[in-house]
């Protein structure tokens, strides 16, 4: 089934529900082709700017923080509920050991350049406007010891959303 533009607010209380139960899967690729896809938890989705914005967050541990930070593009992609299996493997694995991509069918994206994961009935395709670093000053102490008990603070990216497609 091919994918058709939709409003970013399509299913949007799908992709938050799925968002809370399991996560979703951000994607992106470097100039050179190479693609990463990862489980996300934390995202939020909005108008900033007067522009529908995604902003996801990313710590820069994370193979796909260089995706990211080369391309400045990134897809998310709402999994099914069949595909929890992937998703629960794409959260514990990292890209630097895993193909993580050799099993399921991609295509590149409509409006950026970062992978699609084709099984997926709704994307977003994003392109990054703006980000900035969790300021561990500035974060409510209960949130930060619960949150970042290591110290591993995310990048937020905050993705302008150039198209949603579904199927």
């Amino acid at each position: 089934m091919a994918f058709r533009e939709v409003p970013y607010t399509h299913q949007l209380d799908t992709t938050l529900e799925m968002l809370a139960n399991g996560g979703i899967l951000l994607a992106s690729t470097r100039e050179d082709g190479s693609s990463n896809v990862m489980t996300i938890g934390w995202a939020s989705v909005g108008v900033i700017w007067g522009l529908p914005v995604m902003v996801v967050l990313v710590r820069p541990s994370r193979y796909t923080y260089q995706f990211i930070e080369a391309s400045q593009a990134f897809t998310v992609n709402v999994p099914t509920r069949e595909m929890r299996s992937y998703v629960n493997m794409c959260g514990t694995k990292s890209g630097r050991d895993v193909n993580k991509l050799a099993e399921v069918p991609t295509s590149m994206g409509q409006k950026v350049e970062a992978l699609v994961l084709d099984e997926c009935p709704l994307v977003y395709e994003c392109k990054v406007v703006h980000s900035n670093d969790v300021i561990p000053a500035n974060l409510v102490p209960d949130v930060a010891r619960r949150s970042y008990p290591r110290g591993d603070y995310h990048r937020l990216y905050y993705g302008h959303i150039l198209g949603t497609f579904a199927k």
